[in-house]
């Protein structure tokens, strides 16, 4: 009799597909899903199931509103804010009192802010321009009134100092109110109410953020 060895079929085993979402963080809320701090706001309070191993890239201070990346894709800050490559993020801020055009070029041409260590840097010449007030989406339902005088500016810059944007307005004595990040090049916040999630599929998520060497 001859005896047929049955063979056990080969189990291919593929990495895990990352994933790609935006979520336009309120104000007050930490950019991390975890904190030893009491009584904060966090991501894992938003009303979605992010997946295992999700966390954020290029994170907003507690204050600051709009858009954040979350990934299971550890390299996507490399790729994003560490690489050659300078990357563009653009902002909604809104300052006290009436900003006028010295002052806006001071911010457009570069400024001297105070970094870590009590030194002084000189920020890259940068995209600014007034604006009218943002529509519905940015209103504070539930804010403190803000009375006039007050100025909205939108900047787009490539540098990411700590606090960058708070320290530029708060060289030339316009203090920071509110800072909105609306987008990472072409990955734009849109419609996307505070404290909602969207998912972007990897390829449209590269293409957007401009980065083609991901694979």
């Amino acid at each position: 009799m001859i005896s047929i060895q049955q063979r056990t079929p080969a189990i291919l085993i593929t990495a895990p597909q990352h994933r790609y979402f935006i979520v336009n963080k309120p104000d007050g809320m930490l950019s991390q899903f975890k904190s030893e701090r009491a009584g904060i706001d966090l991501l894992g309070q938003i009303d979605f199931d992010f997946p295992e191993g999700a966390h954020a890239i290029g994170r907003l201070d507690r204050q600051s509103e709009g858009l954040l990346i979350i990934t299971t894709n550890k390299n996507v800050t490399q790729l994003l804010f560490q690489g050659k490559t300078l990357h563009k993020r653009t902002y909604l801020v809104k300052v006290k009192n009436t900003l006028d055009k010295e002052k806006l070029r001071q911010l457009q041409n570069g400024i001297n802010i105070r970094v870590e260590g009590g030194g002084y840097y000189t920020t890259a010449a940068c995209e600014a321009e007034i604006i009218d007030e943002p529509g519905e989406l940015f209103q504070q339902s539930n804010a403190l009134p803000d009375y006039p005088p007050y100025t909205w500016i939108k900047m787009s810059l490539t540098e990411g100092k700590y606090r960058q944007i708070r320290k530029m307005t708060g060289a030339i004595h316009h203090r920071c109110r509110r800072l909105i990040r609306v987008a990472i090049e072409d990955l734009e916040l849109g419609n996307l109410a505070p404290g909602l999630v969207k998912e972007i599929p990897e390829n449209d998520f590269f293409d957007l953020l401009k980065i083609d060497n991901w694979k």
